[in-house]
């Protein structure tokens, strides 16, 4: 059974630990020094020594973050990069005339780097944790190919409208190593969803990195009464790209989560706050896959959000907060903006404290636009 202590004698204890005598070295170091962080969270010259100091958005929350960094080549996948990272596959036309878009999706063993030095052996949809964001607008027929190099039987069961035989359980899309199958439906509703593999057991098959971000975009032509509003959620408009999108996966990995992450690595925006323009608002495409714990959240730090739970209204299903919660598999999308803010860091995590202090913490960089 889980403790709720800040730390036990079971390695998520000593690592915790070790985060604390990490960050408490760093702040002695920055101390001893005479060094102070830069306001804009780049590191300042002593000029007693000439050495940099540690960056600001490094020191936040007293410097509890993980020591050192991840070979982002190695993996394979940029978490900064995966914000922004949409496979909108390939259009094409059926002889009637409809949208086809196809999506190629492969299922592979491969070990990753969750953070500074700990691997964990996964298993990857198209070699990233968490899959391809796959984006799509309502209406279109999906065609997604299904390709198992793993050496499991695996799956794609979609949170979406389909036939049973679509659906990526054993006995209807469940498909053996070296096997292929195409799951092929209609893109509705329209909203954030997921997928992710549905063999057995369901709890490792998902703890070990077989899930991914699902957005079905809105067609304005069928929602005439807030068409300006579906239209800025569609993807290529002249209405969407004023917005900065970004695809956010809630997770944790290793053991009963030894570490907890946004988009699979620990502190990764910490590390390297997301750069935000504070005239653009902000939507963000947030889910929660995370395994062994009843729920997840998002807290946003000086600022308020309005959310769209399940991402399948217009209008939002809350107004003006700045904390909400998902279960495993929920999902939603949160709209904001600092246009009225000074730039600087501003912090965003779980608002549980262990998620925090063991990775479920980051930093939005907000700056002026760039002229």
């Amino acid at each position: 059974m889980k403790r709720w202590l800040p730390f036990d004698l079971g390695r998520r204890g000593f690592l915790g630990a070790g985060l604390l005598a990490a960050g408490g070295a760093a702040l002695s170091s920055q101390t001893a020094s005479g060094q102070t962080a830069h306001p804009a969270g780049h590191g300042a010259a002593s000029p007693a020594t000439g050495d940099v100091a540690v960056p600001a958005h490094r020191m936040a929350h007293g410097a509890m973050i993980t020591v050192g960094d991840v070979d982002d080549t190695r993996n394979g996948f940029d978490p900064t990069a995966m914000l922004t990272d949409w496979d909108t596959g390939t259009l094409s036309t059926l002889p009637d005339g409809r949208p086809l878009r196809t999506f190629e999706v492969t299922a592979e063993d491969k070990e990753i780097e969750i953070a500074p030095g700990v691997m964990f052996p996964a298993w990857t949809y198209n070699g990233r944790v968490p899959g391809p964001a796959l984006r799509a607008k309502e209406g279109e027929r999906l065609r997604i190919v299904f390709r198992n190099y793993a050496s499991h039987p695996h799956s794609m069961h979609f949170h979406g409208i389909h036939a049973a035989r679509m659906d990526g359980i054993p006995g209807a899309g469940l498909i053996g190593p070296g096997e292929e199958f195409v799951y092929e439906f209609d893109a509705k509703p329209f909203g954030c969803h997921l997928y992710h593999c549905h063999a057995l057991p369901l709890a490792r098959h998902i703890h070990k990195g077989m899930y991914g971000l699902f957005v079905v975009d809105p067609d304005p032509d069928r929602h005439p009464d807030l068409a300006q509003v579906a239209r800025s959620r569609l993807l290529g408009t002249p209405e969407n790209a004023g917005w900065q999108e970004l695809a956010m996966v809630m997770n944790a990995f290793d053991g009963e989560n030894e570490f907890y992450a946004c988009n699979t690595i620990a502190h990764c925006y910490a590390k390297k706050p997301i750069r935000i323009v504070k005239d653009r608002p902000v939507r963000i495409y947030l889910a929660n896959v995370t395994e062994f714990d009843p729920i997840n959240s998002f807290h946003l730090h000086a600022n308020f959000f309005d959310y769209f739970d399940q991402g399948t209204t217009l209008t939002p299903t809350l107004k003006t907060v700045d904390l909400i919660i998902q279960c495993q598999a929920q999902r939603g999308i949160l709209e904001f903006t600092f246009a009225e803010h000074e730039p600087g860091l501003y912090m965003f995590h779980a608002h549980q404290s262990e998620f925090t202090e063991l990775g479920w913490m980051g930093m939005f960089d907000v700056v002026e636009a760039v002229s």
